[in-house]
């Protein structure tokens, strides 16, 4: 059994480990990843939607101020990134058009928009015809729609690949194996032990795992992340030089209460997506998962059964139980959480980047962060009658 020793060691090598990884080295602190295969994860799925305001839903106005927070860092991020690594990271201020197409789907945008004001945030209600106007290729059905500028969208399989690159210039160290257990001393968490049976110590212990956080062996339960794996299917197309301009922005819309969204690459590429299903580990794609999104972008934009159909996928987002992330340290010394971001990870990839390294750096979580620790989940004894 061999021992290596770090000041972080990083349990997970998705987006959110790997830019925990970047930050901390570059704070100073020896970082390591453990990950077989570091890059994957959710983001290899993943739309890569960067819509604080499209996505803003009733009871999380708290996690509201997170993702502007993130959203605010992207252009910096992004260009800093690029300049490190040499990597185009896909990154487009394109914005984003929700439309509906009938009126129950109407009146729900009506609400959203209302939200939306209420919360300080910048959005036009357009009529059917002026949706037209902006994307022609959308149906004549189209009802209204609101206009969101600032919601932007990323490539996220190239932010990973950047992301990879910058840890390696960074120094971070890559254990391309995966954690076993947890090793607690003296009621401190002080490292991984992996299954190759190789101790890994470190300072402290991040896990950063997504949908999997919540099963690695050897953390007490009080602290164990409650984080479960949420499925979502997408597709892939491509469009065709002669289709050109196809979409010029991110379409979304809620069909038959289900939301469907249009993203369009610069490259050629046209991600629809995500089912939400509640299946626990399976990863199957499915032949009514592939229909329903194909069937609900049908709706929307018609001329999306003349392009091929290049990519089907099936991820598993890191739900937690009010859909926000768990960031910074946990009731178990040693032991930090940057998990559980569901629908927002790459859109938190900034702010969850700069909001660990600076608690690894100092002990303080900065007050950004301060809402989603993980002590909001602590687990209440109970009583004796």
């Amino acid at each position: 059994m061999s021992s290596r020793t770090s000041d972080v060691l990083v349990v997970g090598g998705g987006i959110i480990g790997l830019v925990t990884a970047w930050r901390a080295a570059q704070r100073g602190l020896s970082a390591a990843v453990a990950d077989p295969e570091p890059g994957g994860g959710a983001a290899q799925v993943a739309a890569g939607m960067l819509a604080a305001v499209t996505e803003l839903h009733y009871g999380e106005q708290t996690l509201l101020g997170l993702n502007l927070a993130s959203a605010r860092r992207y252009p910096d991020f992004a260009a800093e990134l690029t300049e490190l690594t040499g990597h185009d990271l896909g990154y487009r201020r394109c914005g984003t058009l929700a439309v509906a197409l009938d009126a129950d789907d109407r009146a729900h945008l009506r609400e959203l928009h209302a939200l939306q004001r209420q919360s300080g945030l910048e959005s036009e209600w357009l009529s059917g015809r002026e949706c037209r106007r902006l994307e022609p290729m959308l149906a004549p059905g189209v009802r209204g729609g609101l206009r969101v500028d600032g919601d932007h969208q990323i490539d996220p399989r190239r932010l990973t690949r950047a992301l990879l690159a910058a840890c390696e210039r960074a120094g971070v160290v890559f254990h391309r194996v995966w954690a076993e257990r947890l090793r607690v001393l003296r009621d401190r968490a002080a490292g991984i032990t992996t299954t190759d049976g190789d101790q890994l110590d470190a300072g402290q212990v991040v896990l950063a795992a997504g949908s999997l956080s919540g099963r690695l062996e050897g953390v007490p339960e009080a602290v164990l992340p409650p984080v479960r794996p949420v499925k979502g299917q997408v597709l892939r197309l491509t469009v065709p030089t002669r289709y050109a301009p196809f979409l010029s922005r991110t379409v979304r819309a809620v069909v038959r209460g289900s939301q469907v969204y249009l993203v369009p690459r610069e490259n050629g590429e046209l991600v629809i997506g995500a089912t939400s299903e509640e299946l626990g580990w399976d990863t199957t794609v499915t032949a009514g998962g592939v229909y329903e999104l194909l069937r609900d972008a049908h709706e929307l934009v018609p001329g999306i059964t003349e392009l091929p159909l290049t990519e089907t996928r099936a991820g598993l987002r890191p739900g937690s139980p009010d859909n926000a992330p768990l960031l910074g340290p946990t009731d178990l010394p040693g032991l930090l959480l940057a998990t559980g971001h569901y629908r927002n990870g790459v859109l938190l990839t900034p702010v969850t980047g700069d909001a660990m390294a600076h608690v690894l750096a100092t002990g303080e979580l900065p007050e950004v962060a301060r809402p989603f620790t993980p002590g909001r989940f602590r687990r209440r004894v109970e009583q004796p009658a």
